[in-house]
Parts: C-alpha cells; sequence; structure tokens
C-alpha cells in the first residue's frame, strides 16, 4: 500500500445463504487488491433481528483493515463486493433479509456526516451485534470519545451467541 494508510473497521452481515462462506468470500473480495489489508477479524455472532424482527437470525462480524482508499472509495468498493455476492439494495426492506452486507463502523478517527456516508456509523453505539465482535478485536479503540468495551457494556447484548470457529479444510490449512 503506497501513501497514507488509515485503518478502517467494516462491519458485516446477512441473514440469506450460507452467511459464513459469504463473509469469507467478501473479506477475500476486500482485500484481493494492494488497497486493503486485514489486520483482525472477529468470532462470527449469531444475531436476533434489528428493525424487523419477523425474519431469520443474522450472523455478524467486525474486521478491522489497512486501507490507502479514502473513505467514498472504501464505501464504493464494500457495495461492490455486496453487488457481486448477489445483494441488490434497491429491491429489498431496509433491515430485511440480506445475503450480505458491509458497513464501515468508522474510519480512523475521522467524522463525516453527508448524505450517503456517516462516520463513525450513526447506529453503532445502540447495536449490541456490532458492539460485541468489535469489542472481541478492539476493545480499546476509543470512537467518537467512547471506549468500545465501555459502550458495550451499557447495552442488552441478550439473545447473542458467539459461533464457533468452522472447522478448516486441510487445503486451507495444511498439517505441519
Amino acid at each position: 500500500m503506497n501513501g497514507s494508510v488509515a485503518e478502517a473497521l467494516l462491519g458485516l452481515g446477512g441473514n440469506v445463504g450460507d452467511v459464513r462462506a459469504t463473509f469469507d468470500r467478501a473479506v477475500a473480495m476486500l482485500c484481493a487488491g494492494r488497497a486493503v489489508r486485514l489486520l483482525a477479524r472477529s468470532s462470527d455472532y449469531r444475531t436476533p433481528p434489528w428493525g424487523i424482527v419477523d425474519q431469520p437470525a443474522f450472523i455478524n462480524a467486525v474486521i478491522m483493515i489497512a486501507t490507502s482508499l479514502d473513505p467514498r472509495a472504501l464505501l464504493a468498493q464494500g457495495l461492490s463486493v455486496e453487488r457481486a455476492l448477489g445483494r441488490e439494495r434497491a429491491n429489498e426492506r431496509r433491515w430485511g433479509p440480506r445475503a450480505i452486507d458491509i458497513d464501515i463502523l468508522a474510519y480512523n478517527d475521522l467524522v463525516m456526516r453527508e448524505p450517503d456516508l456517516t462516520l463513525p456509523h450513526p447506529h453503532l453505539f445502540e447495536r449490541g451485534f456490532v458492539l460485541l465482535p468489535l469489542a472481541e478485536i478492539a476493545p480499546d479503540r476509543i470512537i467518537a470519545g467512547q471506549r468500545v468495551s465501555d459502550a458495550l457494556s451499557r447495552i442488552d447484548i441478550s439473545g447473542i451467541e458467539k459461533l464457533p470457529p468452522l472447522r478448516l479444510s486441510a487445503e486451507r490449512n495444511p498439517p505441519r
């Protein structure tokens, strides 16, 4: 990566299809070029639906990346990955079922308020399904003046279940 490098936190979510495999593909696609490098990935969590409750449970995770992309270019890349994995935002209900959702939670310490991009994410501190995986990989991170672990301690996380790691195939994890 050339030029300035930012640290960004991205939330992943979905409840249609094999979500955990979709997460793997999304992370691989996000990190396919030189502009994005994975620094950390939380466990996957099964979470009750939020917003519209009459739908299947979601799977959520958070990744930390280093990126040379500016926030708008990172947003565009995330939306492109969503489309490549079958998401059509124009044809779905807000907070409804989806194969993949990629949200920018924070980008360095940037504060941005624009119609299509608000940083940090405007609902970050309301959502246990974001704060729990975020606290797993960045508990001491300060976002908008709040320590992630402190924000987590003030929110209801009932019904959120940490999922065991997926067993890796021999091809992905060769014996030593």
